[in-house]
């Protein structure tokens, strides 16, 4: 970790959380982020974290936000009407695991109660509200209301977190791991992992799904073979993306990872024959680097050419803001 990754994950150890110990003993109080103890617990699972606020002020960032404005910041001012949130100034960072997504910031002017109040809902824990699936009226930009459902329960916790999943008891099990009363294991993607614009863990049946349907048979060398998938995205300049692939058969992941390399060679090979100039590209910056018991698949996309592929993005939020002059 850099020195200032180290200093992010060190101020974002808010919650202080009662540790038992013996009977005669003082309770020690642990401080810790919020949002790693609300990850799934285990080996196998999927848990990728982005780092909103700092991509949104990197290089790539810039150039990202030019695609997000280019109706002249429309839709994104409608978003902050509607919700009360500002993307910009209030997301810290957004989760994505098998259970669902969460989102972390500033949340203390989020409109929450208004767009959801119609569900059925409870305060839960120490200081979360969940609610129920159910229906909702969204009050459009012009002043009218649409009425519609979601499926999701939603789960939210001091102002900080914002949990969407699947039903009441999985985001309920997001809470319960925040406030200290779920499994007594580590969360999926440790503190000293936390380094890089986007991190986190993919499980291995996830990496195999990523494949395209003619390579179902390398797909399922990865589910035999591998274990467990770290990634790591650097943003910071050029855009540069690890994913270490670990096995306990230093043999067998040797073999996959040059598997995997041969494969990415007759993919970049195809692209190029069907005139895929983009892909090609693309998979030209793509390696795999064997070590062991694992072995990294890397790519660093020069800054240079993202910002000839996003150049489109600048020219129509200049003319779409020239407009509104």
């Amino acid at each position: 970790m850099r020195a200032p990754e180290r200093e992010r994950a060190e101020r974002r150890r808010t919650h202080v959380l009662p540790v038992q110990v013996d009977a005669g003993t003082p309770e020690r109080a642990r401080p810790r982020d919020p949002v790693l103890a609300a990850l799934p617990r285990g080996e196998g699972k999927t848990a990728v974290v982005i780092e909103a606020n700092a991509l949104r002020h990197s290089p790539i960032g810039e150039l990202l936000l030019d695609c997000l404005m280019r109706d002249g910041g429309k839709r994104l001012q409608e978003l902050r009407n509607l919700s009360g949130v500002d993307p910009l100034q209030d997301l810290d960072r957004l989760v994505i695991t098998d259970e669902g997504m969460m989102l972390s910031g500033n949340f203390g002017n989020a409109k929450f109660k208004e767009l959801l109040g119609e569900r059925v809902s409870m305060d839960y824990g120490e200081g979360a509200r969940v609610y129920e699936p159910g229906d909702m009226t969204v009050t459009r930009p012009d002043g009218t209301t649409a009425r519609g459902r979601s499926e999701a329960a939603v789960a939210t916790w001091n102002n900080e977190l914002l949990v969407i999943g699947k039903s009441p008891d999985e985001v309920k099990a997001v809470v319960d791991r925040v406030e200290g009363r779920g499994p007594d294991e580590p969360p999926a993607i440790s503190e000293g992992s936390t380094y890089g614009e986007m991190y986190g863990v993919l499980s291995v049946d996830q990496l195999a799904r990523l494949l395209p349907k003619e390579q179902a048979e390398l797909a399922d060398r990865i589910r035999r073979v591998a274990q467990n998938v770290e990634l790591h995205v650097d943003a910071s300049g050029d855009v540069a993306m690890v994913a270490e692939v670990r096995g306990a058969n230093g043999d067998e992941v040797t073999d996959l990872g040059k598997t995997l390399g041969a494969a990415l060679s007759m993919a970049r090979i195809k692209a190029q024959a069907e005139g895929e100039k983009d892909l090609a590209q693309l998979l030209d910056f793509a390696r795999v680097q064997p070590d062991g018991t694992s072995f990294k698949l890397e790519m660093a996309v020069p800054l240079d050419v993202i910002k000839q592929r996003l150049a489109f993005c600048k020219e129509e939020r200049s003319a779409a803001e020239a407009a509104e002059r």
